[in-house]
């Protein structure tokens, strides 16, 4: 079931994706040749529960860690290490938290130190995908028309679009209706209504789509090791724009240009 959600638990959202936001920039940060996934996980959870939040994705399931930490070729659910990163990798970091019961759920792909140009457009064009499907958030439109913008466009930029993985509702729990691909017919799907709260997360590879599960149960990486980029944001329907819950101020419109 699809939940519209309430000024005051919109408010809420609100808060919770300006910490998110915050806790990834943090992140961001930090990334470079030499640190280990497993350190940046210890500091996601400790900017979290500084501010008296929860790291959602710790324990959701069984998941052991705050974060999920994706390198090259995995695309998302990759468990943090002691491993070091090394110059040129690409490292997809997705987060997610609690804040007074509500979730913000977001992901982005981060250079560690010089990779090459291929790598550097792989993770613009994955979030130029988010920007143009965000932009299809709109009261009247159609779930297929998010779906649609997102392949559209990293189809024609020659790459693959993930099918086996897709975004969802997002609220009180993590996970809600409805799914969102990343690909699919524009005109079809669920009628979106303000008040709908959304995690759209392209995942974009630059060879196959078609993906594997690790031993582990959970880390999912394409079949032919090609590159992955990550990018996500909770998103609310509004009669007007689009707002980015995870990303405080950003314009819409103006990024999906």
């Amino acid at each position: 079931m699809i939940t519209i959600k309430s000024a005051s638990q919109i408010e809420k959202m609100r808060a919770a994706g300006a910490l998110l936001h915050d806790v990834l920039q943090t992140l961001r940060a930090a990334v470079q040749p030499g640190v280990t996934t497993l350190e940046l996980d210890r500091l996601a959870e400790k900017r979290i529960r500084e501010a008296g939040a929860i790291p959602s994705f710790k324990g959701f399931e069984g998941f052991p860690f705050s974060i999920c930490a994706s390198v090259d070729d995995q695309v998302v659910h990759g468990f943090a290490t002691k491993d070091r990163l090394r110059e040129g990798q690409i490292l997809s970091i997705d987060c997610g938290v609690i804040l007074n019961g509500w979730q913000s759920d977001s992901a982005l792909t981060v250079p560690v130190g010089h990779i090459s140009p291929e790598a550097e457009k792989l993770i613009r064009d994955t979030e130029k995908c988010f920007w143009l499907g965000a932009d299809q958030a709109r009261a009247g439109n159609r779930l297929g028309d998010i779906s649609h913008a997102v392949q559209a466009y990293a189809e024609a930029q020659g790459y693959g679009v993930i099918r086996d993985l897709c975004g969802h509702g997002i609220g009180e729990e993590m996970h809600e209706d409805p799914s969102i691909p990343n690909f699919g017919r524009p005109g079809r799907g669920v009628r979106l209504q303000p008040g709908m709260t959304l995690a759209i997360e392209p995942m974009i590879c630059m060879g196959d789509w078609h993906v594997y599960l690790y031993d582990n149960d959970w880390t999912v990486a394409t079949r032919d090791q090609s590159l992955c980029s990550h990018y996500e944001h909770t998103v609310l329907v509004t009669d007007g724009e689009p707002e980015v819950l995870s990303c405080p101020g950003a314009n819409v419109r103006e990024m999906a240009r």
